[in-house]
């Protein structure tokens, strides 16, 4: 076969190319010295040891069930009385601070955990105290007393692009330590309804169960996610994976370290996306950003001057991509905290200064007011939350108790009582007391759909 002249000149400008942008003194960070083999062997060796395996042991089910526990249903049924085994499972964590021996991996796995073990790479074993939890970012803190740790660096999130290249090390189906490579498919993901706060790196390195809690680190081994959930098929991977970015973690740590939980505040501003025509009709110059709908009364926004149809652009300096966005950075906030936001108005840049605010207070439909739905825990709905709908949220309850044995469960949005819409705790509790002789019915949309419960 003949080369011809035109392809070896293609070849010197090709190889002048790397010459240029690759300078003399840099190294792809894969490269093996020895022989000169692509690998990931140097990054992993400085890397694996600070990601660990967890044994979590739970309450079995019977013992979670208080049905189980009673002995006249035990005889009914004929059920054996000897306890029930506790149940095991795994999954994956990364020593953030050696000094202090902090292991952070995912809520999940660690939920009604009954008795943590941290696995080291070097086999070492060690009961974990539980430090704090996020249930809405889905991450954990736990400590372990033990020397000669191994911690991962902390990489930013933020500068990630799609395309990079990652990978994604913890512990599937119980294995052992096993390393995946892959890229990253996508940033910002949300909509996932795992808890409450999605901002996800997806990717295609192989997440599988037992993966949750481990790291997903760029090529220079920093840790800029930590893995959290799959989509596929019987809990398979099909490369479609999600982690929780590392600014998020460090926002989370940062707060359980400081008060030993995550202390959310608000705005006090429901908003929303910015469509191309809406973009069009106001003159904006893109569709990032996120646009205020509504301003509560008394609210911090309403003290910093915002108003309705104000584009939040920036927080903090930092570009707000939409209203999800928004919501998780307003939402990774101290209490007290001061926030600079960057915002269009009738097409002039301003800032405003917003202090954050408690959340809503909680309240309980208790059996004061309706006997029937006493146990279930509501809540305002928080800003922007579900664009659109407006309701108050079940936030939990009470299994077995009169509104868990009528149908009523966490997640529902109440958005109605006897056909009259409820907006807040205040508006459903005023309803509730006004049926509490007549007809009872709540409208509630569960997913993505509307349920109606005949309570009497």
């Amino acid at each position: 076969m003949s080369i011809s002249p035109l392809s070896v000149s293609l070849w010197l400008v090709f190889i002048g190319v790397l010459i240029i942008v690759l300078p003399a003194h840099s190294a792809l960070p894969f490269s093996d010295t020895k022989n000169g083999v692509p690998t990931l062997a140097p990054v992993l060796q400085d890397v694996t040891p600070a990601v660990v395996n967890i044994s979590v042991v739970t309450r079995s089910a019977i013992e979670e069930n208080p049905l189980f526990r009673d002995p006249f249903f035990r005889r009914f049924f004929n059920l054996p009385e000897q306890e029930a085994r506790p149940e095991r499972s795994v999954g994956s964590g990364v020593i953030m601070d050696a000094g202090n021996g902090y292991v952070v991996t995912n809520y999940h796995v660690i939920k009604d955990a009954q008795q943590v073990v941290v696995t080291l790479k070097d086999r070492r074993q060690f009961q974990a105290k539980l430090v704090g939890t996020d249930p809405g970012t889905d991450i954990a803190l736990l400590k372990i007393d033990a020397k000669n740790l191994k911690a991962l660096r902390l990489g930013d999130s933020e500068l990630l692009n799609v395309g990079d290249f990652v990978i994604a090390i913890g512990n599937p189906f119980g294995l052992g330590q096993t390393v995946t490579s892959g890229i990253v498919s996508a940033l910002g993901r949300s909509g996932l309804d795992i808890e409450g706060y999605e901002d996800f790196i997806q990717t295609d390195a192989s997440i599988n169960p037992g993966n949750s809690g481990g790291a997903l680190v760029n090529l220079k081994g920093e840790l800029i996610g930590i893995n959290t959930a799959i989509i596929g098929p019987a809990g398979g991977n099909v490369g479609i994976g999600f982690a929780v970015p590392s600014v998020m973690v460090k926002a989370v740590l940062d707060q359980i370290l400081r008060f030993g939980e995550v202390r959310r505040g608000r705005l006090g501003a429901s908003s929303e996306d910015i469509t191309h025509d809406l973009a069009a009709s106001l003159g904006l110059p893109s569709t990032e950003g996120a646009i205020i709908s509504a301003i509560e009364a008394g609210s911090p926004a309403e003290k910093a001057g915002m108003k309705p149809r104000d584009v939040i652009t920036t927080v903090n300096g930092k570009p707000v991509r939409n209203s999800i966005d928004l919501r998780n950075k307003v939402g990774l906030m101290p209490i007290g905290e001061t926030l600079d936001l960057g915002l269009i108005r009738n097409g002039k840049r301003l800032t405003a200064k917003v202090k954050i605010a408690k959340l809503a207070e909680v309240s309980s439909a208790g059996a004061e007011v309706v006997p029937e739905v006493s146990g279930a825990t509501v809540a305002n709905l928080k800003p922007g939350a579900r664009r659109g709908i407006e309701g108050v949220m079940v936030t939990d309850v009470e299994v077995n108790s009169p509104a868990w044995q009528r149908g009523i469960r966490p997640g529902d949005l109440i958005i109605g009582v006897n056909r009259r819409q409820v907006r807040s705790v205040q508006e459903l509790l005023a309803a509730l007391k006004a049926s509490s002789q007549g007809s009872l019915i709540l409208s509630l949309i569960r997913g993505d759909f509307r349920v109606t419960i005949r309570i009497r």
